[in-house]
C-alpha cells in the first residue's frame, strides 16, 4: 500500500537540541519510503532537514514554531499545509500534534511530564497535558517505544486498541582506527573506563552512579566518563559534587565522538529510574559494550538475557554489576549485547509503523 500519503512532523529536527525524538525521525522516515508516500511537515523557514537529508519533501507552515505549537495545541488549527492536508494519515511524532482531516497517529514517547511534573516549567506541563488530552480524543493510532510506556499510556485513559508497541531500531556507525585513535586522543580517553551519556536530569540518577563507582574505584585501573549537556533539578550540582580525579565529564559529544566512546568503553552503564525506550543502551550494545543499566524499566525488555540488570537505587549492586561487565563477564555480555542488537532494526520498525498506519486509515 506504498500509495498511503502521510505526512509526518518533522520540526524535531530544527531544534538545538533535537535528542532522542530527532533520532527517531531521521531513522525512521527513510525506511517509511518504502511502504507509503511520506511528507513532512515543519514550521516556517525550515524547508531543509539539518545534518541529513530525509529524501521526502518538506512543506512549512505560514506559522513560527511557537505560535504553529501553540495554535494546534490549544485551537487545533492550522490545517496542514499543500499536499500534506491531503494525507491520508496524519503521524505527530513528537507532541505537536496537528488536526488531521484524515486518520491521526501520535507517537507518544513518554508521559514524563505526568511522573515527574517537578522536572518541568508550568508552561510546559500544560502544553504536554493539553497535547495528551487531544491524543486521547483524537488519534486513531498511538505508537510506544515501549511495554512501559504503553502502560503508561493504559493508565491514563488509553484505550488498548489504539495502542502499538513500535520498538526502536539502532544504526550505529563503523569507527575507523584511525578516526577512533585520533577522537581519543584528542579527548584524553587513555584508561579504562565506564562510560554514561545523556542530559543531567534527576531520573537518571547519576547519586548513584558516582556513589557505585566510588566503591570500586580505589580497587580497579577504571575511570567514570560522563558525557552530554547541562540539565535541570539539580542533577548538573549533584555531580560536580561528587567529582573526583577518577570522574571526567565531557560535555556534548559530536556524534562520531559520542560513538568512539561507546565503542572504546570497557562497559556503559545506565542507571535510569524511569525511561520511555533507553537508546543510549541500544547504542552501546550496537558496539559490543556490556551494559548494566535498570531492572524494571523498558531498558530491561530489550537488555534482559544480553547486558546486567540491576536495582538502580542500590550503589552495591550496581557496583557488583559493573565489576562484573569490567572483569570476568566482559566478553561473554560482549558478544550477547551484540547479537541482541542486530535484533533491534528501523526497516522492522518502519514495517510496524505503516501498519499502524494503514489501521488509522481504515478507522
Amino acid at each position: 500500500m506504498t500509495d498511503l500519503r502521510v505526512a509526518l512532523t518533522v520540526e524535531q529536527l530544527f531544534q538545538q537540541a533535537p535528542g532522542g525524538s530527532g533520532t527517531y525521525i531521521r531513522e525512521l522516515v527513510p525506511e517509511l519510503r518504502t511502504h507509503i508516500r511520506p511528507v513532512g511537515v515543519a514550521a516556517r523557514g525550515h524547508d531543509a532537514a539539518p545534518e541529513e537529508d530525509l529524501g521526502i519533501p518538506i512543506l512549512t507552515s505560514a506559522l513560527p514554531r511557537p505560535l504553529l505549537y501553540e495554535a494546534w495545541n490549544r485551537l487545533r488549527r492550522p490545517h496542514l499545509p499543500g499536499a500534506a492536508g491531503r494525507a491520508d494519515v496524519v503521524h505527530a511524532t513528537t507532541w505537536a500534534v496537528p488536526p488531521a482531516r484524515g486518520g491521526l497517529v501520535v507517537t507518544v514517547h513518554d508521559l514524563a511530564f505526568l511522573r515527574t511534573p517537578e522536572h518541568f516549567t508550568q508552561r510546559g506541563n500544560a502544553y504536554f497535558r493539553r497535547a495528551l488530552a487531544v491524543t486521547r480524543a483524537e488519534a486513531d493510532v498511538v505508537i510506544v517505544p515501549s511495554q512501559a510506556s504503553a502502560d503508561d499510556c493504559l493508565h491514563e485513559g488509553l484505550d488498548a486498541d489504539r495502542i502499538r508497541v513500535v520498538p526502536h531500531g539502532v544504526r550505529v556507525p563503523e569507527v575507523g582506527a584511525a578516526q577512533a585513535a585520533a577522537i581519543r586522543d584528542r579527548l584524553g580517553l587513555d584508561r579504562p573506563f565506564v562510560f554514561w551519556c545523556g542530559t543531567f536530569e534527576p531520573r537518571k540518577n547519576l547519586p548513584t552512579l558516582l556513589d557505585a563507582f566510588a566503591r570500586i574505584s580505589a580497587d580497579s585501573d577504571l575511570d567514570l566518563v560522563l558525557a552530554g549537556p547541562t540539565g535541570w533539578g539539580g542533577a548538573d550540582a549533584a555531580v560536580r559534587a561528587g567529582l573526583t580525579d577518577r570522574v571526567r565529564l565531557l560535555g556534548r559529544l559530536t556524534t562520531a565522538e559520542l560513538h568512539v566512546a561507546y565503542a572504546a568503553a570497557r562497559a556503559f552503564c545506565f542507571p535510569s529510574t524511569w525511561e520511555g525506550f533507553g537508546m543510549p543502551v541500544l547504542e552501546a550494545m550496537a558496539h559490543g559494550t556490556p551494559v548494566v543499566t535498570s531492572a524494571h524499566t523498558s531498558m530491561a525488555e530489550f537488555t534482559a538475557g544480553a547486558g546486567l540488570l540491576v536495582d538502580p537505587t542500590d550503589p552495591t549492586a550496581l557496583a557488583e554489576a559493573l565489576l562484573a561487565a569490567t572483569g570476568d563477564d566482559h566478553d561473554r555480555l560482549a558478544d550477547l549485547a551484540r547479537h541482541r542488537a542486530a535484533e533491534s532494526s528501523w526497516s522492522r520498525a518502519a514495517e510496524l509503523t505503516a501498519a499502524a498506519y494503514r489501521d488509522a486509515a481504515r478507522t
